[in-house]
């Protein structure tokens, strides 16, 4: 508790200003883009932000609604028929989750490749950067939500930018070099050394900034004003007695039927992966490397699905925007998250007007700031420094979310990184070397059927009145098809004339020593 309201608070709070800055508009933008009622993405954030991030043991990680998602939840919604009927398949959505936390099947988390993770953080970096530069420009068409590369406008993130050099509005650029500036400049060591500079987040003034600009175009510049297309909306209450009206309560009344269930499954399992290699990311993000449970985050985030169903919110994962916004912005405990949570759901009822003068071109700056942190070049250098086994899941990882979306990307990227997984192990597995007619057949941790073929190759090619070693004490497993091979070489080496002596390989084949 001390970690948490100690010497960290400071950090804390400055990174849950930022992470809210980011988790504002693509709350929003992700609702609509699932065809939900706008309110949805932010009470998803909230109960990400608040119930998630205290439940969750991760100290960086930051859940809330899902761009990732949004495919499946406008689909689910036609085919339940309406969005109560979505909701209680959320509902039951969480419960499945909470039960895969319990029987801790967050194990599968461990097993994404290295390359793949990085990829994948780096593919969200790029697309980050990409995706806002339309809204750099002032052409809000596409939702701010929307990270897919074919969008809900029709257009692809390409064609997108095309337009917005096309048709964009100068009131837009002063706004985002402004805040680029800003952020930039408060980036530098000196003014983060500096304890007055630095007590805000450079985010707070880039939105100030963004702010007031506008205002000034009423005055001096009407035709650059940025009206309400080119900023925040948010939702307005005419008054207290409309808090009500704020919440969606589920629908059970198909609660018997195969969709049903269907829907609830897909959320459930597609989820909790989300959430599974979101979590790995922040653990790879986070300075102090530490170690999140993860069991336990489907546990948490099984509570929070569940929550966001019973009042009306959207499904809930951990995001990787959100959780890289929070680690490149200092935070140091989980209370960051749950602040940033805290102050959605203040500030969005307490002062809706003021969010809703905040132009798009300012948070794209944020962001911009956020997606360059994720793909700096020298990541990419580190990459190739460590081998095309490594580079290239690595790559193919980032062009296949840069060019499909997140999960399509991650599954193609998985199936590349489990490729060369097993390539790198395949040739390790077995080696078999030569000098002066003496053969050393050395057998390295497990020995799959994999290796049966090349093994039975270099077998056969030993020669006449040869001298071999078969070595086995460094195999923890030898498969059956391996000893079956062996067991024939050794059975038929008098006929060349072959010398054998094996060491930590039991050659009766029922185990090895």
């Amino acid at each position: 508790m001390n970690d948490l309201f100690g010497s960290n608070l400071r950090y804390d709070l400055k990174s849950s200003m930022v992470v809210f800055f980011v988790a504002l508009p693509l709350c929003l933008g992700i609702a609509i883009a699932s065809g939900a009622p706008p309110m949805s993405g932010l009470i998803a954030g909230i109960v990400g932000g608040i119930i998630v991030g205290s439940f969750s043991g991760s100290h960086v990680s930051v859940s809330g609604p899902a761009a990732g998602l949004t495919v499946i939840v406008l689909d689910s919604i036609s085919t339940l028929g309406t969005f109560p009927l979505f909701l209680s398949a959320l509902v039951v959505a969480g419960l499945i989750q909470l039960a895969m936390g319990f029987l801790k099947a967050g194990i599968i988390g461990y097993y994404f490749p290295h390359s793949v993770i990085k990829g994948m953080l780096s593919a969200i970096g790029l697309i980050l950067i990409l995706k806002q530069i339309p809204h750099a420009l002032g052409y809000d068409k596409d939702l701010m939500g929307d990270l897919a590369f074919q969008q809900i406008d029709n257009q692809n993130t390409f064609s997108e930018i095309w337009r917005a050099i096309q048709y964009f509005s100068p009131g837009a650029l002063p706004i985002v070099i402004t805040a680029m500036v800003i952020l930039i400049g408060f980036d530098h060591p000196r003014i983060k050394k500096n304890k007055m500079l630095s007590a805000v987040p450079p985010a707070f003034w880039a939105v100030v900034a963004g702010i007031l600009i506008n205002q000034l175009y009423v005055s001096f510049k009407p035709s650059w004003v940025l009206d309400d297309e080119h900023l925040v909306t948010i939702p307005i209450l005419g008054g207290i007695n409309e808090l009500g009206n704020l919440f969606t309560l589920p629908d059970f009344g198909l609660f018997s039927t195969s969709s049903f269930w269907i829907v609830a499954a897909t959320i459930a399992i597609i989820g909790s992966i989300e959430s599974l290699l979101s979590l790995e990311a922040g653990d790879k993000m986070d300075p102090q490397k530490r170690i999140s449970p993860a069991s336990r985050e489907l546990v948490a985030q099984g509570i929070g699905n569940t929550v966001s169903g019973l009042i009306g919110g959207l499904p809930v994962t951990a995001v990787i925007v959100r959780t890289s916004a929070n680690v490149t912005s200092g935070a140091k405990t989980k209370l960051s998250a749950i602040l940033h949570g805290i102050l959605l759901a203040v500030l969005v009822l307490a002062i809706p007007r003021i969010l809703n003068m905040i132009p798009l071109s300012c948070l794209s700056a944020v962001l911009f700031m956020v997606g360059f942190k994720l793909a700096k070049p020298s990541i990419f250098v580190q990459e190739w420094e460590k081998g095309l086994n490594q580079f290239l899941p690595f790559v193919v990882t980032i062009l296949a979310i840069l060019f499909t979306d997140l999960l399509m990307g991650i599954g193609i990227g998985m199936v590349v990184g489990i490729f060369f997984v097993i390539k790198t192990n395949f040739k390790q597995a077995i080696l078999v070397t030569e000098r002066k007619g003496n053969y050393l057949v050395k057998l390295h941790k497990d020995v799959s059927f994999l290796n049966k073929a090349p093994l039975k190759k270099q077998l056969a090619q030993i020669p006449d009145n040869s001298f071999v070693i078969i070595n086995g004490y460094k195999a923890k497993f030898i498969d059956q098809d391996i000893r079956d091979v062996l067991n024939d070489f050794i059975a038929s080496a008098h006929e060349k004339n072959i010398t054998l002596t094996i060491e930590g390989f039991d050659y009766n084949l029922k185990e090895n020593a």
